[in-house]
């Protein structure tokens, strides 16, 4: 189980994300008011409040959604779960859908520190079913979706 720690949004794309402490998660699009929602396999982002935490350590001065994650959850390392694994937070439920991404190296958090977390830590989800997540909720992993490799 884990902890939802911030709830994250940009009105933008290649913009930061903002911790705006809870938001509505539309069904198979995303987050209300988030410019990464909409019908493709990347509508959440989720990174893990320990490996961020770790990264602060290293003298990165990053706020909640400055690598562009939607949900930061203490409790859950990512990373470690397959694609097709299902996260279950109020009645949300997301299916995790990619592990990492190609980072473009000129993101302001690489040109400062000469490394980003996203890449190999971030893990991408649709939404399977909508609800409202905010901080302070607790996140269940659930299944890994029959069909799946």
């Amino acid at each position: 189980m884990g902890e939802v720690t911030a709830v994250c949004t940009s009105p933008a794309k290649g913009t930061q994300k903002t911790n705006v402490g809870e938001g509505i998660f539309i069904e198979d699009y995303g987050i209300e008011g988030d410019a990464h929602a909409g019908k493709w396999h990347r509508q959440v982002s989720l990174l893990s409040y320990e490996k961020i935490e770790e990264f602060r350590s290293r003298g990165a001065e990053v706020e909640d959604g400055a690598f562009g994650e939607n949900l930061v959850v203490k409790g859950i390392d990512f990373r470690s779960l397959p694609v097709g694994t299902r996260l279950r937070c109020r009645d949300v439920v997301l299916e995790v859908t990619q592990i990492g991404k190609e980072c473009h190296h000129g993101c302001a958090i690489f040109q400062k520190m000469g490394d980003c977390i996203m890449p190999r830590e971030g893990v991408f989800a649709k939404v399977i079913r909508g609800g409202r997540i905010k901080a302070g909720d607790e996140m269940h992993i659930e299944e890994k979706s029959a069909g799946t490799a």
